[in-house]
Formats: C-alpha cells, sequence, structure tokens
C-alpha cells in the first residue's frame, strides 16, 4: 500500500515526503477531531452514578 502510494504522488522525493507528511498530519487530525471523541461515547459511555 505505502509503495503504490508513493508511485502515485506527483513530484520528486522531497516533494513526495512533504505531501506524505501532509497526508499523515490531516489524517491524524481527522481522527482526533471525529473518530476519537466518536470511540470515546461509545466506549466509555457516560453512566449516573447518583443515588
Amino acid at each position: 500500500m505505502y509503495s503504490w502510494l508513493w508511485r502515485k504522488l506527483p513530484g520528486n522525493r522531497i516533494q513526495k515526503i512533504l505531501q506524505a507528511a501532509l497526508i499523515t498530519v490531516v489524517a491524524l487530525v481527522a481522527m482526533y477531531f471525529f473518530v476519537f471523541p466518536w470511540l470515546d461515547v461509545v466506549v466509555f459511555p457516560e453512566t449516573n452514578t447518583e443515588i
């Protein structure tokens, strides 16, 4: 998969490295803002602990 992505990215080696880093950052930010909050609610639901 990584070799396929590397071949599909345009430019020389430095441009490919920068593009791959940008793709990684965008994916991590998307996971931080969308996936992890949803996962937190699903895995650790709020429970009512009041007596």
